[in-house]
């Protein structure tokens, strides 16, 4: 069902953001694949004239299995439109990513696009972040920073900054970048922005899961084969 679901919500931010001679964000994550079938798909019936550039090796393996045109931010620094999953949404549209890793990539993408579009099924839907996703804020960092990074962040903010480790390799998980992720595992909701800004500016930090005032439209597929579209509230 949620497989279904995300393809859903894929296929709708697609449809109805992806036009002919555009510079498109390929997101990570399992709910893009579905993303890069339907792009796939348009480009071959419609004959769109579509250059994709991604965020991740994942992203940029599903880009060429699939025949599309791939490019980069130093050819491409201006996107479009970027697409991509996300662990967490929350009412305001604050998003929680980087349970794949690729969040720092993620966020050049997302930072270098006129539009942001975030697809993901039922599950990621929240009101306030923390509530589904519990496995916590993932923080890229300097491995030599690790350490004194992980404690700021608890003595600061509370909680606990946990090294994530690999499942099938010894040892921790390395980013394409070479770093390594924290787990930020917050105690309570939080001022998302200030908090953001506030663990970026701890030396060692290269990049936060939080991502604040970025998307303008998420797509939840729906258990019962809708899609629900959010938009940010006005303030």
């Amino acid at each position: 069902m949620a497989e279904e679901a995300k393809k859903l919500a894929a296929c709708a931010a697609v449809d109805n953001h992806v036009q002919n001679n555009q510079v498109v964000g390929v997101g990570s994550g399992s709910t893009i694949v579905y993303a890069v079938d339907r792009l796939a798909e348009r480009v071959r019936q419609e004959k769109l004239n579509i250059v994709c550039v991604p965020t991740s090796f994942q992203a940029r393996q599903l880009i060429l299995q699939h025949g599309l045109t791939l490019s980069d931010l130093d050819r491409h620094p201006e996107l479009d439109v970027a697409i991509d999953g996300a662990d967490e949404v929350d009412a305001d549209l604050t998003l929680i990513k980087g349970g794949g890793g690729c969040l720092t990539q993620e966020k050049i993408v997302a930072g270098c696009a006129k539009h942001f579009v975030v697809i993901a099924d039922f599950r990621k839907d929240s009101k306030a972040l923390g509530q589904q996703w519990k496995k916590g804020v993932p923080i890229e960092v300097i491995p030599m920073a690790y350490i004194p990074v992980s404690r700021t962040i608890a003595r600061r903010f509370g909680g606990e900054a946990n090294l994530r480790m690999a499942v099938s390799k010894a040892g921790p998980v390395v980013t394409d970048n070479s770093n390594f992720i924290l787990d930020w595992k917050f105690e309570h909701a939080q001022n998302w922005k200030e908090v953001n800004t506030a663990i970026k500016m701890i030396p060692g930090v290269v990049e936060t899961g939080l991502f604040v005032g970025m998307a303008e439209r998420a797509y939840f597929g729906m258990e019962d084969g809708s899609v629900q579209v959010r938009d940010p509230p006005v303030n």
